[in-house]
């Protein structure tokens, strides 16, 4: 049968041998041959363009459709010629004398079939010679930045999140020290925000640094936006490829982030639309000064601070590793006191992490605790990763007055808080400030110095104590590495604490190079009794309280000496002699020593500028002429201080006799006193702070308007211990007219007399009736009354004063109002008033007091807090309920609290140049 089969299978082909069938029987084996070349053909160029689009992938592109449709089709075509050149194969080797098929049927069909392959591969072979294999991929609308997983605070990042979300915001700005964790934050807004976000179309990142380059960042514009590589390069100039980005991006919703600007940009010359509610687009910035944001008009700026402890030191924790931490027993509990030495400062926290990651013997560990305390810039790293990149913002300040200013305040212990004036005082005394000729100008030169330095964030406010600054333990290591020439001259500036004493570790060949020394609550048992400091200018010795007297001969050899603080030395009793050798002396400070006697040879410093003598309880002998001898002073201030009457008298009558005096603060005792100081124009020009004190003979006291006006920079007005005093009044004078009552004249008085007060203390005015006076007093911002027992209302309600409250906003710039014990006290004002300003209000032991002037919007302003007895807050009577529900938040229990100026000043901060809370005698 199988031989039947193939006789019959050979009929076709002896039937027709020349028709088209027989054709693929005939040429079966040529077409093999052939279709295995072009096979071959076809795998060489499928080699190739796979290779040249595998790399093009690798480059972030995108193969085309028609390539990747190609390179697919080859795929599927080579196993099917596969199969065909298989069975091709095996049907030649079968056929008979190696050229009649066993089988035609079967040798028609392979031979067709590898006939019409070939002519497919060939057409693929064709297809395969492509010009671009593979295009630029769309950029993704965020790319993933590298960064460490962050352990910082929340607060800053949630913030700065709702306000992204905010349409009225269109950018932002994130300020903060150096090593913050600025760019931190910003690339946690890109990675974590933006990539949940499909808010925006575009988002660009962008490193501005110190000196921009607008063509490099507009470069990382075209990037993102993908213009044409063609279109872009014909754009020969900034401006052109300005226009190019500006087209482009109004149609697009953007979001910019630009890290680490130090000076405002100019948006338009980038070709960057500013973000608007319409466009809905933003920007975030981040910098070191609060000035930048400013200048680049950002409706919200975020301050980026340093991180709380539980962070921190989860942050070192990381640094150093946990096979360290486990090292050794102690290690753990040293770790954290170097952690804690950081103040939360991210960059120090790495840094010291990284340097004491394989340390684990705890003498090590120890020494960098004390280099930390002593030396910091020699602990591996703290120079060149930390002090260098911290030294940026000083480079970057304005002048020389700022640069020296910043430096200075390093002579402050760790974590000091200075008052502004105390600071500027101390500048002036320096020479800092250039040839003063004007206190008050020279003030604010320094407060503007002030301001930038905390712009710079090289200084920082004090919580709500805007009246004082402080500077971060860091930033302070830094620039006492600066002061000491990069820690090459280390004695150039010596800042001693209890914890040392002055010749316990400094030769006094040393001390010959020193230019600033500061004594801090030191053992000065073992002072000894000359330093030999030739080029020393500054000398602070505070808070010792051992200290009795000095060394007769312990300011010898201190001729260059231009500043002396020896203030709050509270046992200190008399001053040697030889201070009188201090010719190059400029300020002098003795406040709250218990000095009785002041040395006659004071009278030889003839460069003195600033004397300060506040609070010397103990006071006695001021020797006469000794400060009309002061021929260059600009600057006295003997306020709380007990001089006797006789020579209060002589202190005004000296004071007028020098021709540069420009700021007087000065206790006043009596009515005579007080009227020689009405009686001399030049002494109420001068007048700065006054104290009235046990003016036991004082029944009414005429603040006239006369008095006021010529008080150009009265501040603070202090009463106290008046017991028969029994009124405070206000005669208008306009235009002349005396006595005119008017509302046009009660409205100019409010702001041609009185504009300079900002703080009022009223305190044991046994008789005193009311403090309605102080409607005249618009600017007012600290208000204090205790121990008046009479009072039934601050300000009385009369048709005087509904006139000018119709008008006009009483206490409307008042932020702190404090009542302690005032027995017969009903009311503040009878009326509702809107305080806009008021932050604080305490009242203690006002037991009558049933209401408070508040209606309902006084909350929604600027308060804090309202503190007070229990007793007396479930007494008070409201409008209505919404209103009492309103002040509830802010009401803090303080049962048993005693009147303490302390505690006043520590939570209710200062105005920029009130000094100290009175205190009561």
């Amino acid at each position: 049968m199988e031989f039947l089969s193939s006789i019959v299978g050979l009929v076709p082909c002896f039937y027709d041998h020349t028709s088209k069938h027989t054709v693929y029987i005939r040429d079966l084996r040529k077409n093999i041959e052939a279709l295995m070349k072009e096979m071959v053909v076809l795998n060489n160029l499928y080699e190739d363009v796979k290779a040249r689009v595998e790399r093009a992938e690798q480059q972030q592109m995108k193969r085309r459709k028609e390539v990747g449709g190609w390179i697919r089709e080859v795929e599927d075509m080579e196993k099917e010629v596969h199969e065909i050149l298989q069975r091709g194969d095996q049907e030649i080797q079968k056929s008979c004398l190696g050229c009649c098929p066993r089988n035609c049927w079967s040798s028609y069909r392979i031979g067709k079939a590898a006939s019409e392959k070939l002519v497919a591969v060939s057409g693929q072979i064709g297809k395969g010679h492509f010009d671009v294999g593979a295009e630029m991929l769309p950029r993704p609308p965020v790319d993933e930045l590298p960064m460490e997983a962050t352990v910082g605070p929340q607060l800053a990042y949630e913030k700065s999140c709702r306000f992204l979300k905010d349409p009225q915001v269109g950018i932002m700005g994130l300020y903060g020290m150096g090593g913050v964790g600025k760019t931190t934050l910003l690339k946690k807004i890109n990675n974590e925000f933006l990539t949940t976000s499909n808010d925006f179309e575009v988002v660009t990142w962008a490193v501005v640094s110190k000196s921009p380059d607008i063509e490099k960042i507009q470069q990382v514009i075209w990037n993102k936006l993908e213009i044409p590589r063609d279109k872009w390069e014909t754009r020969s100039s900034r401006e052109e490829k300005a226009a190019e980005i500006l087209r482009v991006l109004k149609r697009k919703r953007f979001i910019m982030l630009l890290d680490d600007i130090w000076e405002g940009l100019d948006l338009l010359e980038m070709g960057v639309p500013r973000p608007d509610t319409e466009n809905k687009s933003k920007i975030v910035l981040t910098t070191r000064s609060l000035d930048v944001c400013r200048q680049m008009k950002a409706q919200k700026s975020i301050e980026v601070e340093c991180w709380e402890s539980e962070d921190a030191w989860t942050l070192f924790q990381r640094e150093v590793g946990e096979e360290i931490l486990k090292s050794h027993p102690h290690i753990l509990m040293l770790a954290k006191d170097v952690a804690e030495e950081c103040k939360g400062l991210p960059l120090a926290l790495v840094t010291l992490g990284r340097a004491m990651a394989a340390e684990k013997d705890p003498s090590n560990w120890d020494k960098v605790i004390q280099d930390l305390r002593k030396s910091p810039a020699e602990i591996t790293g703290m120079e060149d990763k930390l002090f260098h990149r911290l030294k940026l913002s000083y480079d970057r300040l304005p002048d020389n007055a700022s640069k020296s200013c910043f430096i200075y305040h390093s002579m402050f212990r760790e974590d000091w808080e200075v008052f502004n004036i105390l600071l500027v005082e101390l500048w002036i005394g320096e020479g800092f400030l250039g040839e003063v000729h004007d206190i008050h100008e020279a003030r604010d030169q320094g407060g503007k110095i002030i301001k930038t330095l905390k712009h710079a964030c090289l200084l920082e406010s004090s919580g709500s104590k805007e009246g004082r600054v402080k500077m971060h333990d860091v930033i302070r290591d830094m620039a006492l590495w600066l002061y000491g020439e990069h820690g090459v001259k280390k004695n150039k500036i010596l800042v001693y604490n209890k914890v040392a004493r002055l010749d316990e570790d400094q030769e006094t060949s040393k001390l010959r190079e020193t230019e600033k020394i500061s004594l801090w609550d030191m053992d000065v048992g073992k002072f000894p009794e000359t330093l030999v400091c030739p080029n020393l200018k500054t000398l602070f010795v505070k808070k010792c309280h051992n200290l009795k007297k000095f060394p007769s001969g312990f300011f010898q050899f201190m001729l260059l000496l231009r500043v002396l603080d020896l203030s709050d030395n509270d046992n200190l009793s008399e001053l040697p002699t030889g201070i009188g050798k201090l010719g190059a002396l400029r300020y002098l400070n003795l406040s709250h020593t218990r000095i009785r006697e002041l040395p006659i040879e004071l009278k030889n410093l003839k460069n003195l500028m600033i004397l300060i003598m506040d609070g010397m309880k103990s006071l006695e002998i001021i020797p006469q002429d000794m400060i009309s001898s002061l021929i260059s002073l600009k600057l006295f201030s003997i306020y709380e201080s007990n001089i006797t009457s006789g020579v209060e008298e002589t202190v005004l009558e000296e004071l007028e006799s020098l021709n540069d005096i420009s700021e007087i603060s000065i206790t006043i005792c009596n009515a005579l006193s007080f009227n020689k100081l009405k009686s001399s124009h030049k002494l109420q020009r001068c007048i700065r702070h006054l104290h009235l004190h046990k003016g036991g003979d004082v029944i009414s006291l005429d603040l006239s308007s006369s008095f006021f006006k010529r008080t150009e920079h009265l501040k603070q007005l202090y009463i106290s211990h008046c017991n028969k005093l029994k009124e405070v009044k206000i005669n208008v004078e306009r235009q002349g007219i005396h006595n005119d009552l008017t509302l046009p004249n009660k409205i100019a008085a409010r702001e041609e007399y009185f504009h300079t007060l900002r703080a009022v203390f009223v305190e044991h005015c046994s008789k005193l009736l009311d403090l309605t006076w102080l409607v005249y007093a618009p600017y007012l911002e600290r208000l204090y009354v205790e121990d008046c027992e009479l009072i039934e209302e601050v300000i009385r309600d009369d048709s005087e004063v509904c006139e000018i409250k119709e008008k006009l906003d009483i206490f409307s710039r008042l932020k702190s109002l404090k009542l302690n014990r005032l027995p017969r006290l009903k009311s503040i004002y009878q009326h509702p008033l809107l305080f806009p300003s008021l932050e604080i209000i305490k009242v203690y032991e006002c037991k009558g007091l049933r209401s408070l002037p508040f209606d309902s919007n006084t909350s929604n302003n600027s308060l804090k807090k309202i503190k007070g007895e229990t007793s007396w807050w479930n007494q008070l009577k409201w409008n209505n309920e919404t209103c009492k529900h309103s002040f509830t938040p802010y009401f803090q229990i303080h049962e048993a609290e005693a009147y303490s100026t302390d505690t006043e000043e520590s939570e209710t901060g200062s105005i920029d140049d009130v000094q100290e809370q009175p205190v009561s005698n």
